[in-house]
């Protein structure tokens, strides 16, 4: 009897030791591979916060830029947070989505060059494939926006972008793109407050350049 309740104490044993160590092994993956990525895009921004990188130091002569005046805040516009594709010919709906990317954070920095703003701006996102079947590789169309608010909303710059996600078998991949050269007059101080910056994904970023038209002789 003792012998029997030796035994069974040390197959607890055993069994709780072979439990914990794979409860480390796996919280030891999870998280590295998060902090990794994670590291990889705010080393983008000089290892801050994703929503409030730290401003670069001016040029030599230039005066510093401040934040609040010239780099306004970055949000994702409404109904282009997300980008699905169907199957062939199909709505991007149930059963038919290849796959749908999303926004999860994003991030922007500012630097100021005589009379105009350069902006760096940065997105981190993921691709899940659907049912329908992902590709190996997804072209992933984005629009970086600089808006002045307000009654009658102004678009002062605006650029469209292209980055392609290469896709794994788990069929959730994260992803990062950074837009450097999204340029734009330095506003008044009066309209500078009203001044937003959207990011979204476009479809029509995918959509060829048109060609130019030849010249008549």
């Amino acid at each position: 009897m003792v012998h029997e309740l030796g035994s069974s104490r040390n197959a607890l044993r055993r069994g709780t030791a072979v439990a914990l160590a794979l409860s480390v092994a796996f919280a030891s993956v999870s998280p590295v591979a998060a902090q990794s990525f994670s590291d990889r895009f705010k080393s983008l921004f000089g290892g801050k916060s994703d929503e409030d990188p730290a401003q670069p130091k001016p040029a030599p002569g230039q005066p510093a830029a401040d934040d609040d005046l010239d780099c306004p805040q970055v949000t994702v516009r409404a109904g282009a947070s997300t980008y699905a594709v169907g199957a062939t010919g199909k709505p991007a709906v149930g059963n038919e989505v290849r796959f749908q990317a999303t926004i999860t954070k994003m991030a922007r920095e500012c630097v100021r060059n005589g009379g105009d703003i350069t902006a760096r701006i940065g997105i981190q996102g993921r691709v899940i494939a659907g049912p329908a079947g992902a590709p190996a590789s997804v072209d992933v169309p984005l629009r970086f926006a600089v808006v002045q608010g307000g009654v009658g909303e102004k678009v002062i710059a605006s650029k469209a972008y292209r980055t392609t996600v290469g896709m794994s078998e788990g069929g959730s991949v994260p992803f990062t793109f950074v837009a450097e050269d999204l340029s734009y007059p330095v506003p008044s101080a009066a309209t500078a407050d009203s001044y937003i910056f959207y990011v979204g994904f476009d479809p029509q970023a995918l959509s060829p350049e048109p060609k130019a038209r030849p010249k008549k002789k």
